[in-house]
């Protein structure tokens, strides 16, 4: 039975599409793990682009904190989207996206991974970077004042 007093709403298609395409958008996204040293939660910000089966992916180097946080907890959570240029920050949708993070083939998804970020040229190719691919969990998004809702792995993917 439906909480009447709850702020989330009943996931509906305008839901799973706006998800959607702020995955799709993204080229950046707050990263959160858990440090392995103190169990502490930490947060960065990463490079993030759709893979070819939507499921968002990044490259980071082996020498970064959250690289050596995601291989020894791989659940972690991203925040894709940002606020627009105008008006109250929290009146712009974002998704909380909660993962499981798997080291991926960065060869395979280099064409790909750069058509959608040239930027990343830059260090592509250097070896110490690696492709890691972040399978959902579940998702909560909030598509602006009153529109909260919790998302499944099915609701987040083309």
């Amino acid at each position: 039975m439906e909480n009447p007093a709850s702020p989330i709403r009943p996931t509906d298609d305008e839901a799973r599409v706006l998800a959607r395409d702020l995955i799709a958008g993204a080229r950046f996204a707050a990263l959160a793990v858990t440090a392995p040293e103190t169990g502490t939660p930490m947060v960065t910000r990463i490079a993030l682009v759709p893979g070819p089966d939507g499921v968002p992916v990044t490259i980071i180097s082996t020498l970064s904190q959250h690289t050596a946080a995601l291989a020894a907890a791989p659940e972690c959570s991203l925040l894709i989207g940002e606020p627009g240029p105008k008006g109250d920050p929290l009146t712009h949708p974002r998704l909380t996206y909660q993962a499981r993070a798997e080291p991926g083939d960065k060869a395979a998804l280099r064409d790909h991974y750069l058509a959608l970020y040239p930027k990343a040229q830059l260090y592509y190719d250097f070896t110490d970077f690696q492709l890691w691919s972040f399978r959902p969990l579940a998702g909560y998004l909030n598509g602006g004042f009153g529109k909260a809702f919790h998302l499944t792995p099915g609701d987040m993917l083309p």
